[in-house]
């Protein structure tokens, strides 16, 4: 599973959580060299990490209370300014495309590599995101990558998971990560 960030991790997890048998993991991948700029990546990056902990903890039934389905989390520290905005300049039109397509295909690669039954996003739990878009280019690397792209429309759980995290004393963001959505939200 792509992580965006803890908030809009914790209801997709809670929910394939009630899915999976105790004693499975979910794996999680941190790659998000959209964010910007680099404090509001740390600080994302930080909350990940938390949740990671406190999902894994003794604490766990109290604090988010699921199953005994586990969570390890694959780190990809890169802050990719560079490669970003290459990407996305004079084409900021597409930006979300090129976004989506980044992360996604790094999570269906990864996926393959392990031999995971699935693949899927946090992205799809954020009523901010572009779904149908998500759904076009998980399916397409599903195609290319020969695992299934795993869909759920988690929006509904949005405000639960925001609440949660409110709750655990998870970093709340304020806009989706790349420096165009922090200027078109101010």
């Amino acid at each position: 599973m792509h992580i965006c960030c803890a908030n809009c991790a914790i209801y997709p997890l809670k929910s394939l959580s009630e899915i999976q048998e105790d004693g499975w993991t979910i794996t999680g991948l941190w790659f998000n060299p959209n964010i910007h700029p680099y404090i509001e990546y740390k600080h994302r990056l930080d909350a990940v990490k938390r949740l990671e902990a406190l999902w894994n903890s003794e604490e766990k039934a109290t604090l988010i209370p699921l199953g005994k389905v586990g969570l390890k989390i694959e780190y990809i520290d890169h802050y990719g300014l560079k490669e970003y905005l290459r990407n996305v300049v004079g084409n900021e039109a597409k930006r979300c495309e090129y976004c989506y397509r980044v992360r996604l295909e790094e999570t269906a690669r990864r996926a393959k590599d392990i031999n995971a039954d699935a693949f899927t996003t946090t992205l799809l739990g954020s009523p901010y995101q572009k779904f149908d878009m998500l759904v076009e280019i998980g399916r397409a690397l599903q195609d290319k990558y020969l695992v299934e792209f795993y869909v759920d429309d988690l929006r509904k759980g949005f405000y639960e998971g925001k609440k949660i995290a409110k709750r655990l004393g998870l970093y709340q963001q304020q806009y989706c990560g790349c420096v165009y959505s922090e200027m078109e939200r101010k």
